[in-house]
């Protein structure tokens, strides 16, 4: 069904003509009413609406108002037919508050939407009708087919497009029958609809569809349950759970009058038993209320009944578990770390004691290099002596939130609202086939679709991205539904079709087969869209470029000019309907390069209704049965901030709170997870597993839930440890144990008011000697007169009058904090609201939401919030506020990830280390040695960073503890062990070439020390092995890739470090490349073998070539002394033997592919070959003089 409105001349008392068709597509329709998964307490225009009473006239962030919506006005429209089954009549509509008059053109031409800034000029129409909820209603319509743009000294514009998406079928306006060819009214609003799915239906319609439909809902065909009420009494507002208070609004002493009943202390005073037994199908028995088994109960016997569920057990039962490590394990690996320790304090006494008088310059090297690796290993030793594991028990997060209860009668979903950010930035090195698969896992992840939201961020402005995106959202059509059909794992098209595994397993659906060979194909051609777009949009800008010329020659001619003249015309970016890209263009142009465009948001799929839609049968177009799956889809944004010249944009940090602003005004989830455009969800249940830490009892002060992050595409062998299994499931298991794991840049979920840079509600100070006396405090209930910290921003609970002022003045400082944007700060509130724990897991005196109160649709979301969303992600908006200082992703050094967790664990937050049974999140990583090697070199100068920086664990305030502050510390000074490790590297070959040792001989005290240092750190090895569950392999690996990093990316990172921070020389790195999947005939570890030249590569090469010079000149010295001097060439041969080893991946990467001999190979064997041809020739020289027995370094 689809409804046109054509306005004549006289838009206030003229007749309106409609024109209903039964088919067919139409040109300027669009669907109305869309519903958010969210609150936005930015636009409300609910009554319910916890900032309804303190809304007025708000102003936009920029100082100005959005003063009209201008459409292209037309004094006459007329209608196209498309269909000969049309019904036409004429009615009068006259303007009332539910209805002003807006001109609408149905031409393509003249369909966008036009947003003024006026500073200091009011709408007229909001003057005179400041509380008017519909006055932006039109233009929600346009939503999720238009482009924002906006930004610095421009307007705010919305560009309708045609998307390469299908559109959804509009709904008929106002309170109107949905029966095809009625147009009478629906039941009214304020009477309890006939059927759960809310399809609008008048009473006639209705009585008929009992009579002659099979008494079958014509919207989702499922058989009506109860007959009309004909008191009409209740309303809709009595089905849903109360309004979200905000943070003005609950105070329970004044503004709420919280009257519990002593048989249910969570029960509200309002609660209605009866409807409440009617909803969950119990009936009143002896003294109390009996739920039966099948049906109503209707059958005779005590056994058709069951017992009431036990709400007080549901909240007694943990979302979570730790699990220590065993004793059997921890207790001997503790005592090992003792016994270590006090080997090598004793080895460094001896060698203190025992000086090497031949070679005082060798022995003084040695010992301070050794007496920093102690310390090295110690710092990094005392963090792991308590590890944890943490088990997630999802049955009871569905049990708890999504269950019948007192306030949620028919157990809609309770969970908090999440937003998922996806940062993209160059689509030549992040593929955008990559970044669609993890688009599309997000999009089929195991979460209410009503309460997720997807944002992808574009810092290139890309048209590629854009349309790449678009595909996406098309594609996502089918691959969603599919997935939750068949219960599909892993929801990543690209990971599910290339699994070696029999996909058959465990499925019984019959229809399985043929549907995944239906997916499969139309996947197939899905890929070959998007690798079509790039020469797609260059041979579309050609043309369009072409055209433009010929035009601009033509009215050049007409205006005078020469023909042979040649007239300059921008060679610019085409999108698909005939329109300049505003963002990006493939020929750099002024406001169109990488650092100078405007902003965007486009909403690729509009928020999707708050109950369930089920699909239709398997048709000749759709070949899935989706009539039992959910085919709804999470709203889908598209986000390109603004980018000036003159501005510091602060690369993914400053990208990442973009996203923090535009996602509080679209949806304003409480929680954020991010991740990189590479790293798709394998794990479709990974959301709740994360948040069932965030919702448990005390998860009110977690922070983060980190994932470990893991990888595909790696070869076997692991030759560069990209897998980084000892960092991830040793070291940040060991974390947990603290107050939590850092954070790791991605797979990753926040709470926003954590990002904000809000305290938590209860911290503790550690004072005293390694932080052995403990202080308590309630951060929101501070007493009056105490002293607040500079760096803390409370966000106080009312619950005393005395706090009433400090409330005032914190709410004052909010636009100084956060910008001048209302709706962001209005925000924060009711993000604050949805993060709280339920009442019944609360302790006394703190305060909880209470159950079931977000569980209620949605507001829908409309043309002026997305502007609104446009002016924060301006690049202006940031100045003279604490973006990136004390709120959101921090700024000033290139590991913003590491300083972010930081500055969350220095106001007292803890996080989490969430490892689920199967990996929650798989990316990517660089096997390339130069790839690999550059990216540790950016990790390793974002360390030297926070060292020189106030980030430096040395200045953590007393809410963080001692080992977490040095683990902290020990992230911040691991780069300089690369000078040590440079130098100890080369003891043995000058050991060897001087013929000299670090000791003056090899006592039996020395090798035993050595020997028990050696073992001890074996057998900690073993241990850690065992607690953690990661292979031997790997352990090996770490420790070969650390010095091979030490060697040559981390001595680069301090000496760019200490440029930065002595010169003021700004750092750059390049991004690292994504590799999208290989096709069948190509090597999959093709990017292994690959030999690119690095600067980082000379000391490596060095170390080993003067290694394997000395092992040959010491033991030619040894072979013809008359006096070989054993002890000290084994010593030597010992330790470069040592170093070489470590070296060999590296080594290895030099060869290149296997089976084939590169020119280094022929380099390096000529110049050993000459080596030892002039050694022979100094060893026996031929004159047969015997001066060659007195060695002497030349």
């Amino acid at each position: 069904m689809v409804v046109q409105m054509a306005s004549s001349s006289s838009p206030s008392s003229s007749p309106v003509t409609i024109t209903v068709t039964s088919g067919g597509k139409t040109t300027g329709a669009r669907s109305m009413g869309l519903t958010s998964p969210i609150p936005r307490a930015s636009l409300s225009h609910n009554p319910n609406s916890p900032l309804t009473a303190t809304t007025g006239n708000r102003s936009s962030s920029g100082g100005g108002r959005y003063s009209s919506i201008a459409a292209a006005a037309a004094t006459t429209t007329t209608t196209e037919e498309i269909n000969s089954e049309f019904v036409s009549y004429t009615v009068h509509i006259p303007p009332t508050p539910d209805h002003q008059p807006i001109s609408m053109s149905t031409s393509q031409s003249s369909s966008s939407l036009l947003f003024h800034h006026l500073p200091g000029e009011e709408d007229e129409s909001s003057r005179q009708q400041p509380n008017n909820s519909n006055s932006m209603k039109p233009g929600s319509s346009f939503i999720s087919g238009t482009i924002f743009t906006g930004g610095f000294n421009s307007v705010t514009r919305g560009h309708v497009i045609e998307s390469s998406m299908e559109r959804l079928e509009p709904a008929k306006f106002g309170n109107m029958c949905g029966m095809k060819g009625c147009d009478e009214k629906a039941i009214q609003p304020n009477s309890r609809a006939p059927c759960d799915c809310g399809f609008k239906i008048c009473r006639e319609c209705y009585l008929d569809c009992l009579s002659s439909g099979g008494g079958h809902c014509p919207g989702c065909k499922e058989p009506y349950k109860d007959g009309i009420e004909d008191d009409e009494i209740r309303g809709e507002a009595e089905d849903q759970a109360l309004p979200l208070p905000s943070m003005a609004e609950f105070r329970p002493d004044k503004r709420l009058s919280l009257v519990k009943s002593f048989k249910a202390p969570n029960q509200p005073s309002d609660f209605d038993h009866n409807r409440w037994l009617f909803e969950t199908k119990g009936t009143y028995g002896y003294g109390n209320a009996v739920w039966p088994k099948d049906g109503y109960g209707m059958g005779s016997g005590h056994s058709g009944f069951e017992h009431p569920p036990d709400f007080g057990e549901r909240s007694r039962r943990p979302l979570t578990r730790k699990v220590s490590v065993s004793a059997a394990i921890l207790s001997p690996y503790r005592l090992l770390m003792m016994i270590r320790l006090a080997a090598l304090v004793l080895f460094l006494m001896w060698r203190i004691r025992h000086p090497n008088h031949e070679a005082m310059w060798l022995w003084g090297m040695s010992i301070v290099c050794e007496f920093w690796f102690a310390v090295s290993w110690l710092l990094d030793q005392l963090p792991k002596i308590c590890p944890v594991n943490r088990v997630a028990d999802l049955s009871v997060l569905k049990e708890r939130y999504e269950s019948p209860n007192l306030r949620n009668p028919k157990g809609r979903s309770d969970l908090p609202g999440i937003d998922v950010f996806v940062s993209t930035a160059d689509p030549e090195k992040e593929p955008p086939l990559v970044t669609a698969n993890t688009i599309l896992s997000i999009l089929a992840v195991d979460y209410p679709v009503e309460k997720l939201a997807c944002y992808l961020s574009d810092d290139g402005g890309s048209l590629l991205t854009f349309e790449a995106l678009a595909e996406t959202a098309s594609f996502a059509r089918i691959w969603v539904p599919f997935c939750r059909k068949h219960g599909i794992e892993p929801r990543s098209p690209d990971s599910y079709f290339g699994q070696k595994k029999d996909f058959l397993k465990n499925k019984v659906r019959l229809d399985f087969v043929r549907e995944r060979r239906w997916v499969k194909r139309e996947y197939d051609e899905f890929k070959v869209r998007i690798n079509s777009l790039p020469d797609s949009i260059r041979r579309r800008s050609d043309a369009y470029n072409a055209h433009e010329e010929l035009r601009a020659k033509k009215k050049h001619v007409e205006m005078g000019g020469n023909v042979g003249e040649s007239v300059k015309v921008p060679k610019a970016t085409w999108m698909s309907d005939g329109s300049h890209w505003p963002g990006t263009w493939m020929s750099a142009e002024t406001d169109h390069s990488r650092g100078d465009h405007a902003g965007i948001i486009q909403a690729m799929l509009a928020p999707p209704n708050s109950e369930p839609v089920y699909g239709s049968e398997a048709d000749a177009e759709n070949l899935i049965d989706t009539t039992e799956a959910d085919i709804r889809l999470p709203m889908l944004v598209y986000v390109s901030r603004e980018k000036r010249p003159g501005y510091d944009h602060n690369k993914k940090a400053g990208a990442m709170n973009a996203l923090v602003r535009t996602s509080a005004i679209m949806s304003n989830g409480s929680f954020i997870l991010n991740l990189d455009c590479d790293h798709y969800i394998y794990n479709s249940l990974a959301l709740r597993e994360g948040m069932c830490f965030m919702l448990d009892r005390g998860g009110d002060r977690v922070c983060y839930v980190q994932f470990p992050q893991r990888f595909e595409g790696i070869d076997p062998n692991d030759r560069y440890a990209n897998h980084n299994a000892v960092f991830f499931d040793v070291s940040m298991r060991a974390f947990d144990g603290l107050q939590g794991p850092m954070y790791v840049g991605t797979g990753c979920i926040f709470r926003r008011t954590a990002l904000y840079g809000f305290s938590p509600p209860r911290a503790t100070e550690h004072h005293g000697w390694f932080g052995t006396k403990k202080l308590k405090l309630f951060l929101r209930r501070r007493p009056k007169g105490t002293k607040k910290e500079p760096e803390e921003i409370a966000l106080p609970i009312n619950g005393d009058h005395a706090e009433d002022d400090d409330l005032d003045i914190e709410s004052l400082l909010l636009p100084k904090r956060f910008g001048n944007s209302v709706p962001l700060t209005a925000s924060i509130p009711v993000a604050e609201f949805q993060g709280r724990l339920l009442q019944d897991l609360q302790g006394k005196g703190n305060h909880g939401r209470p159950a079931g109160s977000l569980a209620v649709p949605r507001e829908p979301l409309d043309a002026a919030t997305v502007a609104e969303a446009i002016s924060v992600i301006s690049c202006f908006y940031e100045d003279r506020t604490e973006w990136g200082k004390r709120v959101g992703w921090i700024y000033g050094s290139v590991t913003e990830d590491v300083v972010t967790g930081y500055r969350m664990h220095n106001r007292g937050w803890r996080s989490v280390y969430c490892v689920t049974k199967s990996d929650a999140f798989r990316g990517t990583a660089p096997i390339n040695l130069t790839d690999r090697l550059h990216q540790v070199l950016r990790w390793a100068t974002g360390s030297v960073e926070i060292f020189f920086s106030r980030n430096n664990a040395l200045f953590a305030s007393r809410r963080m503890k001692f080992l977490q502050r040095i683990a902290y510390f020990s992230v911040g000074i691991y780069p300089f062990t690369s000078f040590f490790l440079l130098v100890y590297c080369m003891l043995p070959a000058v050991s060897l070439f001087s013929g000299q040792f670090i000791v003056q001989s090899l006592s039996v005290t020395f090798l035993i020390l050595l020997l028990l240092i050696t073992l001890t750190l074996c057998m900690l090895a073993l241990l850690e092995i065992k607690w953690s569950g990661i292979t031997l392999h790997e352990w090996w690996r770490n420790e070969q890739f650390w010095l091979i990093g030490g060697t040559s990316a981390h001595p680069a990172a301090v000496l760019q470090g200490l440029l930065k921070v002595i010169a003021g020389v700004d750092i750059s790195f390049t991004l690292t490349s994504k590799s999208a999947t290989p096709d069948d005939s190509e090597d999959e570890f093709a990017e292994l073998y690959v030999v690119k030249w690095s600067f980082l590569m000379i000391p490596p090469i060095t170390i080993m070539m003067v290694n394997l010079i000395a092992i040959a000149v010491g033991m030619a010295r040894a072979l013809y002394s008359p006096f070989p001097q054993w002890s000290k060439l084994l010593g030597g041969v010992f330790f470069s033997f040592w170093v070489l080893c470590h070296l060999y991946p590296f080594a290895k990467g030099l060869m290149g592919r296997q089976g084939r001999v590169p020119t280094i190979v022929y380099v390096w064997s000529g110049l050993l070959s000459m080596i030892i041809s002039l050694l022979w020739v100094y060893i026996s020289p031929p004159s047969g003089s015997q001066s060659y027995m007195k060695f002497e370094f030349p």
